[in-house]
């Protein structure tokens, strides 16, 4: 049976006094000891999310050489459509395509060396027979980047700091939707859909879709099922935020396994993000919390965990997308820069 995650409903915060202090300390104590939890009244219509997961399926269902039109071989922003087979986790090939949509901006002419994730700024690619796409996507960054600052606000006070504390290094974020489909899968060329990881930047909002399997979460060594609740998004938080706590608050490992052959899933995890030359400043943890922080040690890679942004968000692409980096980055695999 699927295990049941906490549920926090972000509504608790206008229903006056009492149950926003409850809801505070549920958020901070979920985040503590799980990592995980599903987000109800965020306010995004669910009408809204079917909408985008149905032209997530559209999309996917072009043949394929309109897909590749827009493949991330030709962004040197690891932007677009990546094939199946096309990305790694550890390694490892994933069994999904998908669609990598971050901040529409121009792309940096002259990138300091100093600052080699400015190779990240850039704009998307969107496909030419599904224009629809990039209005309905750009409206879910739009609107999920609001729930995930009012979020980020209230593990402020919950944390004892103020409020607006994160706030400059959201003032310009660098968010990142991705636009999912795992295929029905036999698992004879791998078993994961996406592999083990925790996130790299701050939070994520996860919307699978409705009825969907596979997620999967890990609780002390032990892999448990995270079925969708109606309306709610699954929320982890990132390592940026774990490190800016002192491991006060825990970026839990997860995976998802492909579908059974003849299926299929769609997914739109969402990813919170502070501007790429923003540090995530350290919060001051009062005594009683600063007692139960584990301390940070190295990414999931044993690499250096890395406390500004971009460092890390570029050492992640990399990683992934083995094809963008041999075209356009060879060059930053020995950057001092990532590995300092």
């Amino acid at each position: 049976m699927p295990a049941t995650l906490p549920v926090i409903d972000l509504a608790d915060l206008d229903r006056g006094a009492r149950a926003r202090a409850e809801l505070l300390t549920r958020l901070r104590t979920v985040t503590h000891e799980i990592g995980f939890f599903h987000l109800a009244g965020h306010g995004i219509d669910p009408a809204f999310a079917a909408e985008l997961v149905a032209a997530a399926s559209t999309f996917f269902a072009l043949p394929d050489a309109a897909k590749l039109e827009i493949e991330n071989s030709h962004s040197p922003q690891f932007r677009g459509y990546t094939r199946i087979g096309g990305e790694r986790t550890q390694g490892h090939v994933d069994w999904r395509e998908q669609i990598d949509i971050g901040p529409e901006r121009a792309a940096v002419t002259a990138v300091d060396p100093a600052k080699p994730w400015e190779v990240l700024h850039g704009p998307n690619l969107w496909p030419a027979q599904l224009p629809e796409l990039r209005d309905l996507a750009l409206r879910w960054i739009e609107q999920a980047q609001a729930v995930g600052i009012v979020l980020l606000r209230a593990w402020a006070e919950s944390l004892g700091a103020p409020a607006d504390f994160f706030d400059d290094a959201f003032a310009d974020p660098d968010p990142l939707l991705k636009i999912v489909r795992y295929p029905g899968h036999d698992r004879s060329v791998t078993g994961q859909g996406v592999g083990s990881h925790k996130d790299v930047g701050v939070l994520t909002l996860l919307y699978p879709e409705p009825g969907s399997t596979g997620f999967q979460v890990d609780r002390d060594g032990t892999w448990i099922d995270v079925a969708p609740r109606p309306g709610c998004f699954i929320v982890n938080i990132g390592e940026l935020l774990e490190l800016a706590t002192g491991g006060y608050l825990e970026a839990t490992a997860h995976r998802v396994l492909p579908p059974e052959p003849g299926s299929d899933r769609i997914s739109l995890p969402f990813f919170l993000n502070p501007g790429l030359d923003k540090e995530l400043p350290a919060v001051p943890l009062p005594a009683e919390l600063a007692a139960g922080a584990r301390g940070v040690g190295t990414d999931e890679h044993g690499g250096t965990l890395h406390s500004v942004y971009g460092l890390n968000a570029l050492k992640s692409r990399l990683r992934a997308h083995p094809n963008v980096t041999e075209r356009y980055h060879a060059g930053l695999l020995n950057s001092p820069a990532l590995h300092g």
